[in-house]
């Protein structure tokens, strides 16, 4: 398994939205599917590998696949169609709020020789920022570029990034206003 320093981790995109407030999450959600497209484009030009961590969706006996097939059925399927996981990506199921809990995300990390993590994607509120308290707990160097995460509630989202930067010693620097090696030079 070829080593990198630095890994995607694209977090719940594949989503359904059927739930109270996913509504509010998909309009929020839509205004990041071109900045993380931007990223993982980046990302896949420098070699890095692509993490998908997502939710099952109560979905205990399903393959990725069937996941993202059964999501497609949903609200999320417009937001799906556009950051599905590629062939070359990874895609772990996880069965709580952080991509740690429960999952073999720490194995797959330490094989591919990753201490950088660009976490994005939703919600920036829940699932995120418990990925990212749970990579800051396992001295991860983290980015999460603020306009490639979302959640129900921009101001929750606000909250959600400073706290993230500030306890966690997370970079929110947008993925715009810096090179994915840049964004871990601080």
């Amino acid at each position: 398994m070829k080593q990198h320093q630095t890994a995607l981790i694209i977090i719940d995109m594949v989503n359904k939205m059927d739930f109270e407030g996913g509504e509010d999450l998909l309009e929020n959600t839509l205004n990041i599917v071109e900045p993380l497209k931007s990223l993982k484009n980046q990302a896949k030009e420098q070699g890095l590998p692509t993490i998908y961590v997502n939710d099952n969706f109560g979905l205990w006996q399903e393959n990725a696949s069937d996941l993202i097939e059964e999501c497609k059925e949903g609200r999320g399927e417009s937001v799906i169609k556009h950051i599905s996981p590629e062939d070359d990506d990874y895609f772990i199921i996880k069965p709580k709020h952080s991509g740690f809990f429960g999952t073999q995300l720490s194995i797959l990390l330490n094989k591919l020789g990753v201490n950088n993590l660009i976490l994005t994607g939703i919600a920036g509120d829940i699932c995120v920022l418990f990925t990212a308290n749970d990579a800051y707990m396992r001295e991860y160097s983290i980015w999460i570029p603020s306009d490639c995460v979302a959640s129900e509630q921009s101001e929750d989202n606000q909250n959600a990034l400073r706290i993230m930067e500030r306890s966690l010693s997370a970079n929110t620097t947008q993925s715009n206003q810096t090179s994915i090696q840049e964004a871990f030079l601080s």
